[in-house]
């Protein structure tokens, strides 16, 4: 049976619509994967103390990119691990071995952020931190259902009121243009409050730094926001252009969500175990950065 890579390398202009990134950005993404496990591997040998030779055992029945093909088309489809298994013919236990293997590799070549990828590096991000001071930086939030926790503990820890159902939510603050990720909190259950997360990260930026959000963050420090309707009053017709201008200028944030939902794995209710949902997000989070350019692996 043709495998969905061999399909798609035949015409490459369908890649992005099956992969979710280029051919191009898979093919940078395979070679740095490939370094990147030679690496490891060469330090694992230098600590082993080797019975068999190098090489013993059953080979892989997937190349490289055939596996990292498989983790793509997983998140980007998010089909059930079986009908995966049967489109790369494999086990259905290989297939998902193969998945969880390689968005280790996406989450460690692909940061999720600007700050998760200068962070750690004072100097760097200061500089960073300086260069954004010189925009207005805009946040937001967005919930993906999960299956209803076993737990009943748990259940009531993950009930979104506003979902009315169990959610997970992350908060990422974007550039003025929506092309860049600054800083995003990850898969925290559903009920936090949105300006609750967003505190949280106003502690990496710095202490000036001026944002845009909706409703949910009236009363966040340097925070504008949309003006609320009062009670039992209607907003002027000033206030309402001052809204719509402040939506204007929101909705590159709503493009960003828009592309990191094009991997169906975070529009669909989530199926895998809670515990891997901050990798499963970071690493699209990470694909989608490489797709807008702002991961550069010549660097």
């Amino acid at each position: 049976m043709k495998n969905p890579l061999d399909y798609i390398e035949s015409s490459p202009h369908l890649f992005t619509t099956f992969m979710g990134i280029s051919h191009s950005h898979f093919q940078s993404l395979v070679k740095e994967v490939e370094q990147a496990q030679l690496a490891e591997q060469e330090a694992l040998e230098s600590k082993k103390h080797r019975v068999n030779a190098k090489g013993a055992g059953r080979p892989p029945k997937l190349n490289l990119s055939e596996r990292l093909a498989l983790c793509l088309f997983y998140l980007r489809h998010n089909p059930i691990f079986e009908v995966l298994a049967l489109m790369f013919d494999v086990s259905c236990s290989e297939a998902h071995h193969t998945f969880h293997e390689n968005l280790k590799w996406i989450c460690q070549l692909l940061p999720a952020s600007l700050f998760k990828q200068f962070g750690d590096d004072p100097e760097l991000w200061a500089l960073n931190q300086e260069i954004l001071k010189d925009e207005i930086l805009i946040v937001d939030s967005t919930e993906q259902s999960l299956q209803r926790p076993s737990e009943q503990g748990i259940q009531k820890e993950f009930f979104s009121g506003k979902k009315k159902q169990h959610t997970l939510k992350s908060s990422l603050i974007v550039t003025s243009d929506g092309l860049e990720i600054v800083d995003v909190i990850l898969g925290v259950p559903g009920p936090k409050a949105d300006v609750t997360l967003f505190r949280e990260q106003q502690d990496n930026l710095d202490s000036e730094q001026d944002f845009l959000g909706d409703k949910a963050y009236v009363g966040a420090d340097r925070t504008t926001t949309p003006m609320k309707k009062p009670k039992k009053r209607e907003l002027t017709d000033s206030q309402k252009d001052e809204n719509r201008e402040i939506s204007k200028q929101r909705i590159f944030v709503e493009h960003l969500i828009r592309r990191l939902k094009i991997f169906r794995i975070l529009s669909d209710r989530y199926r895998l175990r809670r515990t891997s949902y901050r990798a499963v997000i970071a690493g699209v989070c990470g694909l989608v950065r490489l797709r807008l350019g702002r991961i550069d692996f010549r660097i």
